[in-house]
C-alpha cells in the first residue's frame, strides 16, 4: 500500500512537471509568435522610409541632417539585434527621428500637397496603429508567461528548466510628449487642414 501511496506521490508530482512545462512552452511560444507580428509590420515601414525621405529630400533638400537621422535611425532599427530590449530602443528611436520629418513639413505647403507624400504619411499612420495593437497582445502574452516564471509553484520549474522573464514593449515617450501620428490633409472642397483618419473632412464632410 505504501509503495502505490509514493507511487502515486510521483506520478502525480511528474504529470504536473510535465503540463507545466507544456504550459511554459506554449506561452513562451505565444510570446515568440506576438513578437513575429511586429516584426512583420516593422520590416513594412522601413520599406516605406526609403520612398517618403526620397519626396522630402525633393522639397527640403537643405534639411539634410533631418533626412540623415532617419536613415541613420532605420538603418540601425534594420540591424538590431533579436533582443527585444534593443530593438525596442531601436524602433523607439526611428519614431522619434520620424517625427521631426512630419513637424518639418508643416513648413513646406507643396510638400503637404503632394499626393504620394500623403499617400505614404496615410500607410505609415496604419502600420503605427498595426504595430500598437501588435504590441499590446505581445504585452498580454509576455505578462502571462512571466506571471508562470514567477508564481509558485510554476516558478520551481520554469527555474529547473531554465525560462527567462520575457521583456514588454514600452510605450514610447520623448522628453515627456507623446508622438503623434495624426496627419494633416487639407480638404480640396474648403481648404481646411485635417487630422482626422477618415476619408472625409471632419469640417464639410466632402471626399478627401
Amino acid at each position: 500500500m505504501l509503495y502505490i501511496i509514493i507511487g502515486s506521490v510521483v506520478a502525480l508530482i511528474l504529470f504536473y512537471f510535465l503540463t507545466t512545462y507544456n504550459r511554459l512552452i506554449t506561452a513562451r511560444n505565444r510570446v515568440r509568435n506576438q513578437k513575429s507580428q511586429i516584426d512583420i509590420e516593422l520590416k513594412k515601414r522601413l520599406d516605406l522610409i526609403p520612398n517618403l525621405v526620397a519626396i522630402v529630400k525633393g522639397y527640403a533638400e537643405h534639411e539634410k541632417s533631418t533626412l540623415e537621422d532617419v536613415m541613420n535611425a532605420r538603418s540601425a532599427c534594420a540591424s538590431a539585434s533579436t533582443s527585444t530590449a534593443q530593438a525596442l530602443s531601436a524602433d523607439n528611436a526611428l519614431t522619434d527621428a520620424l517625427s521631426k520629418v512630419y513637424t518639418l513639413s508643416e513648413s513646406y505647403t507643396e510638400l503637404k500637397a503632394d499626393t504620394n507624400f500623403l499617400n505614404l504619411q496615410s500607410e505609415l499612420s496604419n502600420i503605427e496603429k498595426k504595430i500598437a495593437f501588435s504590441r499590446q497582445f505581445y504585452n498580454d502574452a509576455v505578462n502571462k508567461v512571466n506571471n508562470k516564471i514567477e508564481m509558485f509553484p510554476s516558478n520551481i520549474v520554469a527555474k529547473i528548466f531554465k525560462f527567462d522573464k520575457e521583456t514588454y514593449f514600452d510605450a514610447i515617450d520623448f522628453d515627456g510628449k507623446n508622438v503623434s501620428f495624426n496627419f494633416k490633409r487639407n480638404c480640396p472642397t474648403c481648404g481646411a487642414a485635417c487630422t482626422n483618419d477618415s476619408n472625409r473632412c471632419q469640417y464639410c464632410r466632402s471626399p478627401l
